[in-house]
């Protein structure tokens, strides 16, 4: 029996309210079993836990009770350093609180792990942003971290890719994911949960409507599933190309990891001289047709005829735009 994973069991306890058996071997890693007897021990050892019985009841510390375990590993004061990294704290509004609350971290930490916290702060910094790609305005970013510890509805005017392309929408916040520097909202409308880049809300408003975040909703594994989502739509189409052993070279910093990965894993050489024939996906006649334009001569696109026709005829207008036949 771990002794940590009674303390983990106590602040989870403590931090939650009730929760139930299951959610606590979910949270612990552990089978229901052990969870039962995890709380068993907590008892005897003089932790006052009772439970509450019923569809909605649980395990619950009495109420006014608090620990006040102290103890915290150099692993764990550097990981809660990690907690609020100072630019996507900035991004939503709370760059103050979390420098303020690092400073009360350290300062309640003994010697030995504050010093090494420190230490980790001083050689750890994050620049989520990727490279070639200015930082997004995001001046709404706030009022959504408001709407989601609130529960608030909030009514958007919102420009996305389609016709037509400025909507107005009440949303309901359920969370906000930051990705390659780019945030994310992710929100209840009237018959679906959907994803919003904060950069293209145009207009935001608190509304008077109070809601409830579905208790199973889990933003982790909705965002996973939006992603597979997102790849499925994303890639409709595939091309078979010739690729030269330059142009292998330079694929990861010109094409998106999927095209990389499938050159690598469908490739097979056509002669002597290092070129490679494979097959790609694709998501739009135009959008392959500007990608592979990028490696220039060490690319050749052999099917589909209508890619193939693209490139052609861009290269004729490249040869005439710079006199040449």
């Amino acid at each position: 029996m771990s002794a940590g994973r009674l303390l983990s069991l106590l602040l989870l306890l403590q931090s939650r309210g009730r929760v139930s058996a299951r959610a606590i071997a979910d949270e612990l890693g552990v089978s229901v079993r052990t969870a039962y007897r995890d709380v068993e021990r907590l008892q005897a050892a003089g932790v006052p836990v009772y439970a509450e019985p019923g569809r909605r009841g649980g395990y619950q510390l009495l109420d006014g009770y608090r620990t006040r375990l102290t103890g915290m590993s150099e692993g764990e004061a550097r990981a809660l350093l990690f907690a609020g990294l100072p630019g996507p704290a900035a991004d939503l509004g709370l760059a103050a609180e979390v420098t303020a609350a690092r400073l009360k971290l350290l300062a309640a930490l003994p010697a030995g792990p504050r010093e090494a916290a420190a230490r980790t702060a001083a050689v750890f910094h994050l620049d989520a942003p990727g490279w070639y790609r200015e930082t997004e305005e995001t001046p709404h970013l706030p009022l959504f971290v408001d709407a989601v510890l609130t529960g608030r509805a909030v009514d958007v005017r919102y420009r996305r890719w389609r016709a037509p392309q400025e909507v107005d929408r009440r949303v309901r916040p359920y969370g906000l994911v930051l990705k390659s520097g780019v945030w994310y909202l992710v929100a209840a409308t009237e018959n679906r949960i959907a994803t919003y880049r904060v950069a293209q809300v145009l207009d935001a408003s608190l509304g008077d409507e109070r809601f409830e975040r579905p208790r199973g909703f889990d933003l982790g594994a909705y965002w996973s599933s939006y992603l597979e989502e997102f790849a499925s739509r994303r890639f409709t189409g595939t091309a078979t190309v010739r690729i030269s052993p330059r142009g292998l070279r330079r694929l990861p910093d010109n094409v998106p990891a999927e095209v990389v990965r499938a050159v690598e894993t469908t490739a097979t050489a056509v002669g002597d001289d290092g070129w490679v024939e494979a097959v790609i996906p694709t998501e739009s006649t135009d959008h392959a047709c500007g990608e592979l334009l990028r490696l220039g001569v060490d690319v050749e696109v052999v099917a589909p005829t209508e890619l193939r026709r693209a490139m052609t005829a861009t290269v004729d207008v490249l040869a005439r735009a710079y006199g040449l036949r």
